[in-house]
């Protein structure tokens, strides 16, 4: 049976707008990014509220105290196929914002502040779809709201979410610019430390220069990265790339260093794995081994995360396509992402899924802001799919 409003619930929280700077207001500023960040104890008790508010039985996962993520169900009568709608509550760091970051500025149509692009934007539009699409009785199966934490950084809300609940299918509302994203990048995080020997400066004859034998894998990274460009291309992602993020090494002005330490990101396109790309880098720095003399190396996975393809042909794509291009007036723009998202999660886990979103810019900037015409189209997708899909 679809969810009830208890008798105070305000009809006014079916306005995404509104709902969106209430979410705005409250920091989530995520604490494995920014030490001393908020996390996501009070967005998540305001959600919870909103949504018990609109007649969804809502689970609370919390292996990691202080960082909650949420599951509410509004059950459905019963025979239709079930659909989760996945959005992260963290945000990146407020420093360095132009403005009030937690103030929900309007101006020309747009609002400002930090999530509203990225992901609050989304969070609302999901929830008020679901609210609304529930609330019109012509649901038969179950609509799953994934509230999630840390998606910003490792995303282990989704992890802990997709333990205990399942869906036929998703939808994750990132940002995507109204457009229907079917793709995108994955990553491996590896660390390659190289070795020299420690002596005093004056005594060629005995050190060994870490930093400058890094040097040589420094310039393998960079024809390795030309020939991954040069290589075979995917056609909404092109190619994978890989660049050096950080590099370490060296004690003293007056000392050999004994090891030099460089951290590289690997971005990856459908087909390709971290297992693969750690291959790829052991034959590279094998090949310096045997050429330079004096040359050893220790190469140490990181983490790494899957890319993700979807099939045009799920029904959840071509379910939520056509409503885009109802509301839209077109049909919507099929693209790839080339940062990862938790969509890959759900995929890894048997979900067929998409990621369709507000509009807007500045993720991540001084300055975020969502095109607030974008919300609402967003929102009324949104509910005419899970009405479509669930029914």
């Amino acid at each position: 049976m679809s969810p009830t409003a208890s008798p105070d619930a305000d009809a006014q929280d079916l306005d995404p707008e509104r709902l969106l700077a209430r979410l705005v207001a409250i920091d989530s500023v995520n604490p494995a990014l920014v030490p001393g960040g908020a996390g996501e104890g009070a967005i998540a008790d305001f959600c919870a509220r909103w949504l018990t508010g609109h007649g969804f039985e809502v689970h609370r996962l919390e292996r990691r105290p202080g960082r909650p993520s949420l599951v509410a169900i509004a059950r459905g009568a019963g025979g239709g196929r079930s659909l989760m709608l996945n959005g992260h509550l963290d945000t990146v760091g407020l420093a360095g914002y132009d403005g009030d970051p937690l103030s929900a500025r309007r101006d020309d149509g747009r609002m400002h502040g930090r999530g509203t692009f990225d992901m609050k934007g989304g969070l609302a539009a999901m929830m008020v779809a679901a609210a609304r699409a529930a609330a019109g009785g012509r649901v038969r199966g179950d609509v799953l709201l994934a509230c999630v934490a840390d998606e910003e950084h490792g995303s282990f809300g989704t992890e802990e979410v997709l333990e205990s609940f399942t869906a036929d299918a998703a939808i994750v509302t990132e940002p995507s610019h109204l457009q229907v994203t079917l793709a995108h990048k994955g990553f491996a995080w590896f660390e390659v430390e190289i070795a020299g020997r420690a002596a005093h400066g004056s005594r060629p004859d005995l050190g060994v220069d870490a930093i400058a034998k890094a040097g040589h894998f420094l310039v393998a990274l960079e024809d390795l990265g030309a020939r991954l460009a040069a290589g075979p291309a995917h056609p909404l992602l092109g190619t994978g790339t890989v660049h050096a993020s950080l590099i370490q090494g060296g004690e003293e002005l007056s000392t050999y260093p004994a090891r030099c330490r460089v951290w590289l990101e690997r971005r990856t396109v459908p087909g390709e794995s971290a297992t693969a790309v750690e291959a790829e880098l052991t034959a590279v720095l094998d090949r310096l081994a045997a050429a330079v003399p004096g040359f050893r190396y220790r190469l140490t996975p990181g983490l790494s995360r899957e890319p993700f393809e979807a099939d045009q042909e799920w029904e959840i794509v071509r379910t939520l396509t056509r409503h885009a291009e109802a509301v839209l007036g077109h049909p919507p723009v099929v693209r790839a992402e080339p940062f990862w998202t938790d969509a890959a999660l759900l995929d890894r886990a048997g979900i067929p899924c998409l990621l369709f979103g507000v509009d807007g810019e500045g993720a991540h900037a001084a300055d975020e802001w969502v095109d607030l015409a974008s919300l609402h189209r967003l929102t009324e997708v949104l509910a005419a799919t899970i009405t479509d899909f669930c029914a």
